[in-house]
């Protein structure tokens, strides 16, 4: 099995927060952990905006920005291609999402039609796991 994290689920592998445990759990069970390219910007955008609102977690999120830069080579990555945002702007379309996760949607879309294991879906974002689960991911029930 293939576990695609959006940027929600990919913050909880690296941040204790409710969710947290049920991430690494189907990280552990994966073959590979697949993420997109902008998750990484996502990602550190996430963490720094959580240092300034809760001054006390500053330390806890340096080291998870360089615990992610550690382990990101581990990672199947997924490329933000003229294929991949052409069917984030369909996803954006037809599921009314925000660009950035119509382009999520769209790269997991690629990650499970390239791959030759099933693809499992976490997210922490109602809308962007319905429409995931339309398109016939798995979509785990995640707190």
């Amino acid at each position: 099995m293939i576990l695609y994290c959006d940027t929600s689920a990919l913050v909880k592998l690296y941040i204790v927060e409710p969710g947290s445990d049920a991430v690494k759990a189907l990280g552990r069970q994966a073959e590979s952990v697949a993420v997109c390219r902008i998750a990484w910007a996502e990602y550190h955008a996430a963490l720094s905006r959580r240092a300034r609102e809760v001054p006390a977690d500053t330390t806890a999120t340096e080291l998870a920005k360089r615990r992610l830069a550690d382990e990101w080579p581990r990672y199947l990555v997924m490329e933000v291609s003229q294929q991949v945002v052409e069917k984030a702007g369909e996803f954006a379309d037809t599921f009314a999402l925000r660009g950035y996760d119509a382009v999520q949607l769209a790269a997991a879309h690629e990650a499970m039609t390239e791959g030759r294991s099933p693809l499992v879906f976490a997210c922490f974002d109602r809308r962007l796991n319905k429409a995931a689960s339309v398109l016939d991911t798995e979509v785990p029930a995640l707190p």
